[in-house]
């Protein structure tokens, strides 16, 4: 196996590993070369949520951390517990890594798995959205999925959550989208550990599934989409659903893997078009579909990432330098699930709007 070294990373804090001294695999296990290197290798990371505030990159991860917890549906060897914030002037700069941002020590709603979160800024102010589980429990033994927020006036944190999580959220993965006009809006949900099918009437069912309604031939459960007040810290409408239409108008199906909805939305706009971008989970394709509306209908365009090593796929958009930017994850460092690595690769598009498909691989 071939190995390379990765350049310097800043810490602020104290750093929680250190990975085989910076030497990391140049190859896949199968042989193929990345296309990409991790951000950082001082700490695991995945699901990057970045933005540009104030001329700088901030990257706002999952911040993985080691267990012995075997994988499965429910995701319980995802047990991440705090965020730690990335920092660089540019892409391909020095990275900083920061401190704790968020604990979930700190959250008094909150008992455990701090998932992907995203943040946001208005008039002085960060705001940073997370998932985690609250204290109740269900037939597995686990809490409910609900959404937190915090604040902070520095973007690194550390950030102050609110006492109770946003009234009216529920399953995971926030990514807050602030249109032209002001307005800003959060697109939430994700199937199978995410819990978004137990919440299909309305109010939460403790029993639920495990993964999906198991309704193949019927439309495929939505990713969720609301209006922010202006305060950024709670809902102003009812939820709805954001969903993707196939090239006849006709909803996606909950059996069709390889374009359904199953969790990590993002939306970013381009030449007068919404991208809502998702995850297909089990299938580990990044899809995007658009619109002409935030609220959607989305018309399914295709894959725009191709399965990464590792089982999850999560990103986030950005525009920066004159260039869009995907940032993503793998497992190269670890070649374990729960362990990933965050990257960021050029992410480019046709004449007509269209995404180029990216191979996380060089052939």
């Amino acid at each position: 196996m071939a190995y390379r070294v990765i350049g310097a990373v800043m810490m602020c804090g104290v750093a929680t590993l250190a990975l085989a001294q910076d030497r990391i695999p140049d190859r896949a296990p199968d042989g193929r070369k990345y296309l990409s290197q991790p951000l950082v290798t001082s700490i695991y990371t995945a699901d990057p949520s970045a933005h540009v505030f104030a001329g700088k990159i901030y990257v706002y991860p999952s911040h993985d951390v080691p267990t012995a917890i075997p994988d499965d549906d429910l995701g319980n060897e995802y047990a991440m517990h705090d965020y730690r914030v990335l920092r660089m002037d540019r892409i391909g700069g020095p990275v900083t890594v920061g401190p704790v941002a968020l604990d979930v020590k700190q959250v008094p709603w909150a008992s455990q798995q701090m998932w992907a979160p995203d943040a946001a800024y208005k008039n002085g102010t960060y705001y940073l959205y997370f998932p985690a589980r609250d204290k109740a429990r269900d037939k597995n033994g686990l809490g409910t999925f609900l959404i937190g927020v915090a604040t902070s006036k520095n973007p690194m944190g550390p950030f102050k959550a609110e006492p109770k999580p946003i009234a009216g959220s529920f399953s995971m993965d926030p990514a807050v989208f602030t249109d032209q006009d002001g307005k800003s809006y959060m697109y939430f949900g994700g199937i199978w550990g995410g819990q978004l099918q137990r919440w299909k009437n309305g109010s939460f069912d403790a029993n639920g599934s495990d993964t999906d309604l198991h309704q193949d031939d019927q439309p495929a459960l939505t990713g969720k989409v609301v209006r922010m007040n202006a305060d950024m810290k709670s809902f102003a409408e009812t939820p709805r659903d954001a969903v993707i239409l196939d090239e006849k108008g006709k909803p996606i199906l909950g059996g069709d893997h390889d374009r359904r909805f199953f969790e990590a939305s993002w939306v970013f706009k381009r030449g007068g078009q919404y991208y809502y971008t998702y995850s297909t989970g089990d299938t580990h394709f990044l899809n995007y579909a658009t619109g002409t509306n935030p609220y959607g209908p989305f018309t399914y365009r295709g894959h725009f990432l191709l399965p990464v090593q590792g089982w999850t796929t999560h990103h986030s958009i950005i525009q920066t330098g004159g260039k869009w930017w995907l940032f993503y994850a793998d497992t190269q460092l670890s070649n374990k699930n729960h362990l990933r690595n965050v990257k960021v690769t050029e992410l480019s598009f046709n004449a007509d709007g269209t995404i180029k498909p990216i191979d996380p691989f060089v052939k």
